[in-house]
């Protein structure tokens, strides 16, 4: 997560080096076409061995169409925006936002072992 203020490519080398320390077997991300181009594809191979796929839509198909693995990003975002404060970006700090990714990924969490 990074502030609004910083391009998604340039940002995702810090998110990706991040996610690198927490997560050190995850090699392989799903990215929106915001993320392509030579500099974040630089900035990866400097920090291991990851495959980034960009899912891109066809030009030739008009309307609808259905992304491989969008959907996962979707309903992830479709969960936490039933939360009330995180339907609007309100927030002053990335910090603040965070926090509240959090508690509402709580919240999901302990609602689904209630109901196991």
């Amino acid at each position: 997560m990074h502030e609004a203020s910083v391009q998604d490519r340039d940002g995702a080398a810090i998110l990706f080096a991040s996610i690198r320390r927490l997560y050190p077997w995850l090699r392989h991300v799903f990215a929106d076409a915001a993320y392509s181009g030579d500099k974040l594809a630089a900035a990866l191979s400097r920090l291991g061995n990851w495959t980034l796929e960009i899912v891109r839509r066809l030009e030739a198909t008009g309307g609808f169409q259905l992304l491989k693995r969008r959907w996962v990003v979707e309903r992830t975002l479709a969960w936490l925006n039933r939360n009330r404060r995180l339907a609007k970006d309100f927030e002053a700090s990335v910090e603040s936002a965070l926090a509240w990714l959090l508690i509402a990924s709580i919240k999901l969490l302990t609602r689904r072992l209630a109901r196991a």
